[in-house]
């Protein structure tokens, strides 16, 4: 099995990053993995600290077979920093594994993302792999099909990224065409249109919520684990999009995820019931940590 590079972007948390780093060197395959960190230049003074901070921590990792650090000149913004390094590493290697600073993995998050890249290489229907699932109170199947493409935790080929269009325009127009508002609304559970819109109109500068609508109108589906493989520690206030909430914490998976269950590559009933109940339950709670996950901080 040939392992997937891993792409970290980082920015102005040293702590998160550290947490990031540190899960990550306890995976069982981190020391055959080959690391790029894309550390994002300072947006104003006011971070020029913690951006150095970040850059003379990570020149002292190690745990990798190797490690490649990109330091940006400038503050490219979390939409284009991640854009320009997933196009530039994927189109390389093929295949790319991203994370940014906030998001700590359990040990088998490298071995799931690496057997399902390999797994569903040559499966056009399949266009990501993801690693985090909401907190459900209920039993999920070992791993699962959703449509559409998600951003905690994720990994995708040449191909699955081949499919993002950047033009949020031409993605809302086109849902809109095919009737298809309310099926990319979790089936008006939760209002991801009106992201997708806010994004049009410069509210915000999610590529998260374009790489969701350009996997969903393609028609591809997302591979995601019965047991949550990724946990976001950012939900503290520390982000520019993200107050202090917990709805979204998980328990990282103390087992790997057998990819054997898998039978069918179509998307699962029992999944997309799930987070339709899960996000009409916490529609209240969970608004702004929704929102987050398609949002840059």
């Amino acid at each position: 099995m040939t392992l997937a590079p891993i792409v970290l972007f980082v920015y102005n948390r040293p702590w998160h990053t550290r947490q990031t780093i540190e899960a990550l060197k306890k995976n069982e395959l981190s020391s055959e993995s080959e690391l790029f960190i894309f550390s994002d230049g300072s947006k104003n003074d006011n971070d020029i600290d913690k951006v150095k901070q970040i850059r003379d921590y990570i020149k002292t990792i190690d745990g990798f077979k190797k490690i490649n650090i990109i330091e940006r000149e400038k503050n490219l913004g979390l939409a284009n920093n991640i854009i320009d390094g997933v196009t530039r590493i994927v189109n390389k290697y093929g295949t790319i594994i991203v994370l940014e600073d906030d998001l700590v993995s359990s040990p088998y998050f490298l071995r799931y993302m690496n057997e399902a890249l390999t797994l569903f290489a040559e499966d056009e229907r399949v266009i990501s792999i993801h690693g985090y699932v909401y907190p459900l109170n209920e039993e999920l199947p070992e791993a699962f099909f959703l449509p559409g493409a998600d951003c905690w935790g994720w990994a995708t080929w040449q191909r699955g990224w081949a499919e993002f269009n950047p033009d949020g325009g031409a993605l809302l127009k086109e849902l809109k065409l095919r009737k298809l508002i309310r099926a990319f609304d979790f089936n008006g559970t939760y209002p991801y249109s009106k992201m997708l819109q806010s994004q049009i109109e410069g509210k915000n500068d999610s590529w998260a919520i374009l790489w969701y609508a350009s996997a969903f109108l393609a028609n591809k589906l997302t591979l995601y684990p019965g047991r949550s493989l990724i946990k976001n520690i950012g939900n503290d206030s520390s982000g520019r999009h993200c107050g202090a909430n917990n709805t979204l914490d998980v328990q990282l998976s103390a087992s790997p995820i057998d990819l054997k269950h898998i039978k069918q590559v179509v998307p699962s009933k029992e999944g997309l019931a799930a987070f339709e109940r899960f996000l009409r339950m916490q529609h209240k709670s969970v608004l702004s940590r929704v929102w987050h996950r398609f949002m840059p901080f």
